[in-house]
């Protein structure tokens, strides 16, 4: 294997359960097996599919912010409670617990980091909650 600079925003990192990392093109598969690392500049809510739930059912996701500030949104747990939000500026994180709904909204343009277990992810529209 010859070791060379990969650019973390034109490829994810798959860390496979063998062992083994490989950098791949960067397209999320919630089929896949093993942890992923995701690397990405942000500069618009649609950037971040913020018209969308996000959820991760197999695993915590770690959520980092690189550069700039985002929010971390959490859907109400239960019905008539309000949503919350964690404010992360340059060089902060949050864990996000599994099977946990959230989104991103943007305070700024960005550069966000985030590491979880891709399987079993699911995306779903704020107008079909």
């Amino acid at each position: 294997m010859t070791t060379a600079p990969i650019d973390l925003f034109s490829s994810f990192f798959h860390l496979r359960q063998d062992g083994q990392v490989h950098a791949e093109q960067p397209v999320f598969d919630p089929d896949r097996e093993g942890w992923q690392v995701m690397t990405f500049h942000v500069e618009t809510e649609a950037d971040v599919h913020g018209d969308h739930w996000e959820i991760h059912t197999n695993a915590d996701e770690v959520v980092s912010c690189l550069t700039g500030g985002i929010r971390l949104c959490f859907r109400p747990e239960q019905p008539g409670d309000e949503e919350t939000q964690v404010k992360l500026a340059a060089g902060t994180a949050v864990i996000v617990p599994r099977g946990r709904w959230h989104r991103i909204e943007l305070d700024a343009p960005s550069d966000i980091m985030s590491v979880t277990l891709p399987r079993g992810s699911r995306l779903l529209k704020r107008t079909e909650v």
